[in-house]
């Protein structure tokens, strides 16, 4: 089922009000984004040229460390959608539960797909998809068990759209290797979603490949201009991690307080197991605030951490006995 947090035309509809008037905390977006940069009149006027999209990979190549190919992309997903096309059908496995439009885009594209649960059973797949970190629990894979997994399977797609909290897991500095594709995303850590933005690391042929699928203008203008700034701003990021890591310890606080028990997640995402997931989105939801439920648990509820200081405030309202 490809079911999806961001979804708060549901949240209206079922519950009233104006999309303005909730705080979406159903995603694992930052919610005090990248400052907006003023940008020229040619980001909106004129057709990307090449070398201003190579001006943006190569800001990508460094702010993740990366000397490998690179291809810039609408979002991480458009990556996702495509990576189904670098080779005829097979048997892919997906390390699950984790974000569905991995199994789903395989799926569409002629895959037969497994989910798995355990790392070791994915070996002998001709396609294998991790998300590290993962979405929605946070289980994160050390590089070096990742690059042992890229010789037992075919091709081996690393997700690392939410991988900009902890650099050091990261394998986007080693994508250059045989077999391996290690994609980001722009639009969480940095909070530009509707930007859609996101890139796909790896070995030339594979990413040459992508970028013939993508088309000669993968992303607008403005998402080069805001994209090379935002990824040329290492004191930004830096601030965002210490500030993110102290707020995922606040959230995890108020719901300890409201009797919900800490699964996982990450510094942009929590996830708890509240006893009745439905029933305490509701709850929520009557204070207009939209969170994550699951069809596959009764208990599990994913939210994002609150932005500014109004945001903090509704939510602990919510949750207050």
């Amino acid at each position: 089922m490809r079911d999806h947090g961001g979804n708060l035309d549901q949240a209206v509809g079922t519950f009233g009000g104006t999309a303005d008037d909730w705080i979406d905390l159903s995603t694992g977006i930052n919610r005090l984004p990248y400052p907006l940069p003023a940008l020229p009149p040619a980001a909106w006027t004129d057709l990307p040229t090449r070398a201003a999209i190579a001006a943006l990979t190569d800001a990508a190549r460094s702010a993740w460390a990366s000397p490998a190919p690179v291809v810039a992309l609408a979002g991480a997903q458009a990556a996702i959608q495509t990576i189904p096309q670098l080779a005829a059908p097979g048997m892919a496995r997906v390390l699950a539960p984790t974000y569905n439009e991995h199994a789903a885009s395989l799926h569409a594209a002629g895959w037969q797909v497994q989910e798995v649960s355990d790392p070791a059973d994915l070996a002998g797949a001709d396609l294998a998809v991790v998300v590290n970190p993962n979405n929605p629990d946070g289980r994160l894979l050390a590089p070096e068990t990742l690059l042992a997994l890229s010789g037992q399977v075919g091709r081996l797609v690393v997700d690392e759209s939410f991988g900009d909290i902890c650099p050091e897991a990261s394998l986007a500095p080693r994508a250059d290797r045989p077999g391996l594709l290690v994609l980001r995303s722009f639009g969480k850590f940095y909070g530009l979603a509707g930007l859609r933005l996101g890139f796909a690391f790896g070995p030339g042929p594979d990413i040459a490949r992508l970028a013939a699928l993508a088309g000669p203008w993968p992303v607008s203008g403005a998402a080069i201009a805001i994209g090379r700034t935002a990824l040329a701003d290492a004191a930004w990021a830096e601030a965002t991690r210490a500030r993110l890591t102290t707020d995922a310890a606040r959230l995890d606080t108020l719901a300890a307080a409201a009797g919900w028990r800490l699964v996982g997640g990450t510094t942009l995402f929590r996830l708890y197991d509240s006893g009745n997931a439905a029933a305490e989105q509701i709850r929520l939801a009557r204070h207009r605030i939209w969170s994550r439920v699951f069809p596959w648990s009764d208990g599990w509820l994913r939210l994002g951490l609150p932005g500014p200081a109004s945001e903090w405030a509704r939510l602990e309202r919510a949750l207050a006995p």
